[in-house]
């Protein structure tokens, strides 16, 4: 994988062969949330061990602060929060919650009582996610709230509440839009003093949300009591928080969705600890659903292991790609697991037939429209998708296509999109940072548990044999081959057909981008049309020489060069293959050989093509290349540090085909590459 800086960042990866392994999950973002805000209203001190660290977490420690609640760290995930006893300290001040919903929501509710003046806002897409239903139901408790921008939405000015007469506080709210609403309304009640009762009106979603809130609020010493089947809520008179001293934070349910999906297209077993059977969250539920489209799941009380298929898993064993579909298609009624449910809607694509998932219309009002962008980005890699205002159906894809994923800096997105690279296709993730906002590990475990496809760079000088080496190497392997040389050659000679001028790097790097080049049976088609012959005429490849200096020529066909990269392998030839393409490749070869052998090689190439040559205008030429390859600023031409270097000028084309298996064998299965980490592309 390799995240450069173009905006704000993108990752390349390749297709994902295998996933296994352990993983420790961070703390729930949902419940760090929660219990840091109900220790802050708590009476005591409370020490909470797990605490997630992210953006989400990192605006309500911040937002309590503001507020003068005493919140330390003690160590890596534990914190110390002094309660303030139901009366906040602070009784004016701005908070910024940046697109922290669990965290925007309650703060609202709670703030709404607290007798002071406070301004909530948060990012631009904050701004877009209603919270008029909550609002509306605090009002009936008397709470003063004015929008500030666009009514029915945030950012909010909150100001003392004029509290209603009577013994008890009663509230309705509606259940369709978020379950963060209820739970808002029921960890501010206690700080009423009165008998409350919310009830929800239409059908609640997320419901194991709202149970999460009542359980948790009920270790910190307020007892909810549920009736109507989790529409009505009632909390007693003089209810008040007590602090339970010590909390440990379980594992986050929803990040462990990717995971367990791992295990399940990757192979595994990928064993996830920190939540289980004993879980509170539902989210644990998708497990369950895996069960049902065939993976092998195991439950304990606090992990679940999962692995694949069993032919799914003996294919991936044995090195090989699996052939078809490798899971059981169903439909599925996500109301209860939205947050989950983005990871079901990628792992469609590995099913046996079209999967329907229904009740996400909640993703319309999350860090983006959801539904909207599953439906485009899966339409990337090749799917067909059907969508509409609460469901969508996912017809898995009859080819598989590399794509450029965006995230719309949601984290979900990006997290969940990661996984169609197991279909045997390279993708590049942009903005990849946004998984910070609940999971900023997400890529480093990616790449401890996910083993990629193998790729070989066979790298060298011009003429050295690197192209027939690395074809003979991918036939004997059945992998893919990439003449990245031919990428080059085909910009140049498309540039020399146009008039572009070979020094106009911007008008080539444009021309690079639009070109479209495949590898047909071996021959090279540009934009359609076979050109094999044409692109190896030796002005060409001067020309191309002169091009692949420029920086902007080059990162406009890396990622053409990096989607090149198929199941079950790719064997790669070039100049930079190894050292900056795909740098982390299982085996990395690098060609040479004296000038005057290649010479001759070259001048055989071309009198067998039936094109006029001179060995010794071609020793000149190619001692020039030499020079300018090896001294441009951008991607010299030089070995990466560990390729294995092979002066091929004594050997035949069969004695350095033989070495570059013995090599690429040693490296790329068994044993060895196992133990290797995956690749970054």
């Amino acid at each position: 994988m390799r995240n450069e800086p173009e905006g704000r960042g993108f990752l390349d990866l390749l297709p994902a062969q295998a996933a296994e392994g352990v993983i420790r999950l961070p703390g729930s973002k949902s419940i760090s949330n929660r219990v840091m805000l109900l220790a802050a209203l708590a009476e005591g001190r409370t020490v909470l061990h797990n605490v997630l660290s992210a953006d989400d977490t990192m605006r309500m420690r911040e937002a309590l602060s503001v507020l003068g609640i005493e919140v330390q760290r003690v160590a890596e995930g534990v914190w110390t929060v002094t309660g303030c006893g139901g009366r906040v300290p602070v009784r004016e001040g701005e908070l910024f919650l940046g697109n922290a919903g669990t965290a925007f929501r309650p703060l609202t509710a709670v703030l709404a009582l607290a007798e002071g003046n406070y301004r909530l806002r948060g990012v631009p897409r904050m701004h877009e996610r209603p919270i008029g239903d909550l609002v509306e139901a605090l009002r009936q408790w008397g709470a003063q709230i004015t929008y500030l921008e666009q009514e029915g939405y945030p950012p909010l000015a909150i100001a003392p509440a004029e509290r209603p007469l009577g013994e008890e506080l009663q509230t309705r709210v509606r259940g369709s839009v978020s379950s963060q609403f209820v739970s808002a309304l029921l960890i501010a009640a206690p700080l009423t003093g009165r008998r409350v009762v919310v009830e929800v009106e239409g059908a609640l979603i997320s419901q194991p949300y709202v149970a999460m809130t009542v359980a948790l609020m009920e270790h910190f010493g307020v007892n909810v009591t549920v009736e109507e089947e989790g529409r009505r809520f009632v909390i007693p008179e003089g209810s008040r928080y007590r602090s339970p001293e010590v909390w440990y934070v379980e594992g986050d349910a929803s990040a462990a969705s990717y995971f367990w999906a791992m295990g399940a297209v990757g192979g595994g077993p990928v064993r996830v600890e920190g939540v289980g059977r004993a879980s509170i969250q539902g989210d644990v539920a998708f497990a369950e659903l895996l069960a049902a489209m065939g993976a092998a799941v195991e439950w304990e009380p606090q992990a679940v292991e999962v692995r694949a298929l069993p032919a799914v898993e003996k294919a991936i064993r044995e090195g090989k790609w699996p052939d078809g579909p490798r899971l059981h298609g169903l439909d599925c009624d996500a109301t209860t697991i939205p947050d989950a449910a983005m990871t079901l809607a990628v792992l469609a694509l590995f099913a046996d037939r079209p999967m329907r998932l229904s009740g996400v219309g909640s993703w319309r009002v999350k860090e983006t429209d959801r539904i909207a962008a599953m439906t485009q980005e899966l339409s990337r890699v090749g799917a067909e998708v059907e969508s509409g205002e609460d469901w969508l159906v996912v017809h898995p894809p009859r080819r598989w296509r590399p794509a450029v994923v965006r995230t719309y800096d949601d984290h979900r997105v990006a997290m969940a999109m990661a996984l169609a690279a197991f279909g045997g296709v390279a993708l590049r993730l942009l903005d990849p940072g946004c998984v910070a906002k609940t999971f900023p590990t997400y890529w480093e475990w990616w790449e401890r548990l996910v083993r990629p496809m193998p790729v070989v760079t066979v790298d060298g000088l011009s003429a050295s044999g690197k192209g027939t080496v690395a074809k003979e190497v991918a036939a004997s392997l059945g992998w893919h081959y990439l003449d990245s040389g031919a990428l080059y050659r085909a910009v140049a000679w498309q540039a020399l057909a146009r008039g572009i001028p070979l020094d106009d790097a911007r008008a080539l790097s444009t021309l690079a981008e639009s070109l479209t080049v495949e590898f047909v049976d071996g021959r090279v088609h540009i934009n359609g049309t076979e050109a094999e012959q044409a692109i190896r005429a030796d002005a060409v490849g001067e020309a191309a020489s002169q091009i692949a200096q420029w920086p902007e020529v080059r990162a406009a066909l890396l990622w053409q060069q990096r989607a090149m990269a198929r199941s079950p392998g790719l064997v790669a030839d070039g100049r930079d293959m190894g050292s900056v393409v795909f740098p982390e490749a299982c085996a990395k070869l690098f060609l040479t050989a004296s000038v005057e052998v290649r010479a001759r090689r070259r001048y055989k190439q071309l009198i067998e093509n039936g094109m006029h040559a001179n060995i010794a205008e071609l020793q000149q030429t190619l001692t020039a290349r030499d020079l300018r390859d090896q001294r441009r600023a951008t991607a010299p031409l030089q070995p990466a540090a560990d390729a294995k270097v092979l002066d091929t000028s004594d050997w035949t084309v069969e004695e350095t085909v033989q070495q570059a298996l013995d090599w690429v064998r040693d490296r790329c299965t068994g044993r060895a590459r196992s133990n290797q980490k995956p690749n970054r592309v």
